[in-house]
């Protein structure tokens, strides 16, 4: 056991790999911010806004790769890992001016923006930070720190930019701004505070585990008054989030549970569902489902009941609309053949698509290797100079039945023997799987 343990020791071990006195000069010069951090994170933020404001991923990645906000935070953390007070203040202060510059570029870009749209998925998500969130930033800034000590540097701090999303927050905090929604402004704050927070306390417990050499040597009580300070901070920001990956974990398994439910449930009795919704604004969650058909019994309705407690959901969450039931046989015989030929039509449709994939299929399953085979039959015959091959059929005259056969047409410098055309003839067979191989000469 002691050989494995010690593997393990040996293959972890930092200490060849870094370099404490280069990283904390190069932590301490990513804190500067003035003449081109200045534009370039100002240019980022637009960038971000513009992503966010057209739901585009690759815009939003390459404004967070442009950022410089990791430099003041990781300086925090190298400040107070190292008990270096004037670079804490230097780091709070330009992490603060870049906030509100950020801040707004970002509500300025979406006050003059023309475009809003309807469901502004990328900007919704910087609204409810979750547990996953800090647990995300935590090892992101474990990665990012790590990545800052290596000797020899790595891809890893782009990594760690996109994962942790410091840009996007803010400029859905302008969002909420310019379009006068406090939910949003402070959600994305929220997210934005989480990935500093915990960026900077990843760094702080790597300097200190690390043992960088500490500026000034801290008092006892100043030691235990700022780790307590520390733990204070973390159970503030942590414990809202608990409570929002709850949430969201909650509504997810009332999601599932109900579209399982509508499924299993589309035809019941005589009627059937043709829309639903569900609605996450009220607690509990509700599910919305319309019937068309003949009004549901006390029976057909107990039923419903009974499979929808089956999935964990209790009858008040349940909502059952019958705006287009109908006591009339003729009615509802019309909207019965107008469901069936909705479903026969999407049947069809389906199978038709199936049917179409295993053609195309068979289709590139047929496709001869015509690169392959010329630089396999150019090592065999130096003499060759072109040939085509094609699949097609041979038909019988007598019998009229086509077989299937593959032809080669080749090009040489000079011909070669009906015996050499023979064995090229019998080695394709063997590399094509197939009999019926024809090869012709062309000088």
């Amino acid at each position: 056991m002691d050989p494995i343990l010690k593997q393990i020791k040996e293959i972890t071990n930092l200490n060849e790999h870094i370099d404490l006195n280069t990283t904390a000069d190069s932590i301490k010069k990513s804190i500067i911010f003035r003449g081109p951090n200045v534009w370039i994170l100002i240019f980022a933020i637009l960038i971000a806004s513009v992503g966010l404001n057209i739901n585009s991923i690759p815009v939003i990645i390459g404004a967070m790769l442009v950022s410089p906000l990791m430099g003041p935070i990781m300086g925090i953390g190298l400040a107070m890992g190292t008990n270096d007070e004037e670079l804490l203040k230097k780091g709070l202060k330009n992490l603060l001016v870049m906030v509100i510059i950020s801040i707004i570029a970002s509500t300025f870009f979406f006050l003059i923006s023309p475009l809003n749209l309807e469901e502004p998925t990328e900007l919704l998500a910087r609204t409810k930070p979750t547990l996953y969130d800090v647990i995300i930033a935590l090892f992101g800034g474990l990665a990012g720190i790590i990545e800052t000590l290596r000797k020899e540097k790595g891809t890893v701090l782009a990594g760690v930019a996109i994962a942790t999303a410091l840009m996007p927050p803010l400029c859905t905090a302008g969002y909420g701004i310019a379009t006068g929604n406090p939910g949003f402004f402070v959600g994305a704050l929220y997210l934005f505070f989480i990935n500093s927070v915990f960026i900077a306390l990843a760094t702080y417990g790597a300097v200190r585990y690390l043992k960088f050499p500490m500026v000034k040597m801290p008092e006892i009580e100043k030691q235990k008054k700022l780790k307590k300070n520390l733990a204070i901070v973390i159970v503030i920001f942590i414990l809202p989030s608990i409570y929002t990956a709850y949430v969201v974990v909650r509504e997810n398994n009332f999601s599932q549970a109900a579209k399982l439910f509508v499924k299993e449930n589309k035809i019941t009795g005589k009627s059937f569902i043709y829309d639903y919704s569900i609605d996450h604004s009220k607690y509990p969650s509700v599910l919305n489902i319309s019937f068309a058909g003949e009004p549901l019994g006390m029976d057909e309705k107990k039923l419903l009941y009974q499979k929808l407690e089956e999935k964990g959901i209790v009858r008040s969450q349940l909502n059952i609309n019958e705006i287009l039931s109908f006591n009339s046989d003729t009615d509802n015989e019309v909207l019965k053949n107008m469901f069936n030929i909705k479903q026969n039509e999407v049947q069809k449709k389906d199978s038709l698509i199936g049917q179409l994939e295993k053609n195309l299929e068979e289709l590139k399953n047929k496709e001869l290797p015509a690169n392959k085979i010329y630089n396999e039959i150019i090592a065999q015959y130096p003499g060759i100079v072109s040939f085509s091959a094609a699949r097609g059929s041979e038909v019988n005259v007598k019998s009229g039945n086509p077989t299937e056969q593959i032809v080669l047409i080749i090009k040489w410098k000079k011909k070669i023997s009906e015996a050499e055309v023979d064995k090229l003839q019998r080695w394709l067979a063997v590399r094509l799987e197939t009999e019926n191989i024809k090869v012709i000469q062309e000088n």
